[in-house]
């Protein structure tokens, strides 16, 4: 990879399915797993983890606030029906966005607005307002959340 690791795997995209695949893949007599989490996050899967046997150093290397209004330009945008695809990465950060649209009395433009998440959980999430469309990656890849907005406009369209 180019961060200079020699051997990376992906998981299913959940704790758990990370777990399980560090229990058939790894050793845990080879040494102890590091693992870089945020603020709050990760302690049901250190657990499990350590449930297999191995030796866990949960380091926290970052910490999520989130916003306590929408920004200005979004608003806007959200009133004059502008916006069309609104893109998810985490449960979180849905939750978030749908708190902050009801806050702002907004809910109900999102009736024109496909929601797209990185994964079925988070489209799950996404179920308290009326979107056009949720839909889910395939996989818990950006590129694959990426595919689902389809092929950028043709700049003639936009005129």
């Amino acid at each position: 990879s180019a961060a200079g690791f020699r051997h990376v795997t992906a998981a299913e995209g959940d704790a758990a399915s990370l777990a399980t695949q560090a229990a058939a893949t790894l050793d845990p007599r080879a040494g102890p797993l590091l693992l870089a989490v945020g603020q709050g996050y990760s302690t049901a899967l250190a657990d499990a983890l350590r449930g297999h046997g191995f030796s866990v150093r949960r380091r926290v290397v970052y910490a999520a606030r989130p916003a306590d209004s929408l920004p200005e330009p979004a608003l806007a945008s959200l009133r004059s029906g502008e916006v069309r695809a609104a893109l998810f990465f985490s449960p979180r950060s849905a939750g978030v966005t749908m708190a902050l649209l009801r806050q702002a009395g907004l809910a109900e433009t999102v009736n024109y607005v496909k929601a797209l998440a990185l994964s079925a959980r988070i489209a799950t999430a996404l179920a308290g307002l009326p979107w056009q469309e949720i839909r889910a990656t395939p996989t818990p890849e950006p590129m694959a959340l990426l595919a689902l907005l389809g092929p950028a406009p043709h700049p003639a369209a936009r005129a």
